[in-house]
This record gives C-alpha cells, sequence and structure tokens, in this order.
C-alpha cells in the first residue's frame, strides 16, 4: 500500500511544496518533528492513501505540538500511516464513556479496536487558511468526494493549489 505525502510551508505569504517521505514516522509527534525541521510560519503534512483518506498534520511556528485531522477513522483500521495520525486524537463528537463501562463491559484485549467512518481530530485546523471547519467536515461526508479532492480544495484555498496539483502531476 503506497501513500502520497506532501509538506506545505509558507514563509513570509510564499508557498513551497514538495513531496517527502514519512516512512519511518512512527507517531502524531514524528511526523511533527518532520514538520519541526522545515522552515516556515505554517507547516502543513497532507497524507492520501488510496482514495481511501486524508489526512492534515499542522504545525504552527508558535506550536510546540502538531494538530491533525483525518477524514475517515475507519482508515485507521486497515492502514498503518493513518492509524498513525488517528492515534492521539478523538473522533469528532466523540463523547467520553469511559466512565461508563462496567465490570461486564470491559474491552476484549484480543479484539483490535476499530473506529467510526467519523472524522478524527481537529476540524479547524486550516479555517485560517480559508477552509472553514464546516466546509472541511461537509467534504468528507459528500458521497463521490475522494480523499484527494478535500486536499485539493483546502490547498486551493490556501493559495498553494496549483503548486500541489503541479507536485501530483
Amino acid at each position: 500500500m503506497t501513500y502520497f505525502a506532501a509538506v506545505m510551508t509558507r514563509r513570509n505569504d510564499r508557498w513551497t511544496v514538495d513531496d517527502i517521505d514519512i516512512e519511518d514516522c512512527e507517531s502524531l509527534a514524528d511526523l511533527g518533528d518532520v514538520l519541526r525541521d522545515l522552515p516556515g510560519d505554517v507547516r502543513l503534512l497532507v497524507i492520501e492513501q488510496d482514495d481511501e483518506y486524508a489526512a492534515i498534520v499542522r504545525l504552527d511556528d508558535d506550536a510546540d505540538d502538531p494538530r491533525a485531522f483525518l477524514s475517515d477513522g475507519h482508515a485507521a483500521d486497515a492502514y498503518p500511516m493513518a492509524a498513525l495520525v488517528a492515534e492521539d486524537l478523538v473522533e469528532i463528537g466523540e463523547v467520553d464513556d469511559a466512565e461508563d463501562v462496567g465490570d461486564d463491559e470491559e474491552l476484549d484485549g484480543d479484539v483490535p479496536p476499530t473506529h467510526d467512518s467519523a472524522p478524527f481530530g481537529d476540524p479547524d485546523i486550516v479555517e485560517d487558511l480559508g477552509t472553514s471547519a464546516a466546509d472541511l467536515l461537509a467534504m468528507c461526508a459528500h458521497p463521490g468526494t475522494l480523499p484527494v479532492d478535500l486536499l485539493v480544495a483546502v490547498c486551493e484555498k490556501a493559495g498553494c493549489g496549483p503548486a500541489f496539483e503541479e507536485l501530483r502531476g
């Protein structure tokens, strides 16, 4: 299973877009470290795999930790890179029911965790770049919208659409 990963960095209102290898990353923090090594006041890492999911990881100049968004929680069950992004994220709209689990309802340690198809993470991740949380979530829910379409739309609104399209070429 191959994936497409690209980094977009903005410095002085100028965007740079490059593909990147993130194969050695083992956590969301590792993805953040990749971004931390790049110059820019806004740094985005976008991932798309097999038309199944899109992920956006963001590290701002003044932030210690990366923020992330995953378009489809089910992808975390089948794709290691999606699982890596989703690992520390919460399903959008999820209520913490941990206190309500009784002794007879304990989770079976032999059953792998499954994720709902709802998006995970921070839907406001690109709001200041032109894509509102509502628009991002609507694109995820819209039948026929491919994950790469979501990334293209986000990049176009942010001002790096042509460079992103050229890289995907």
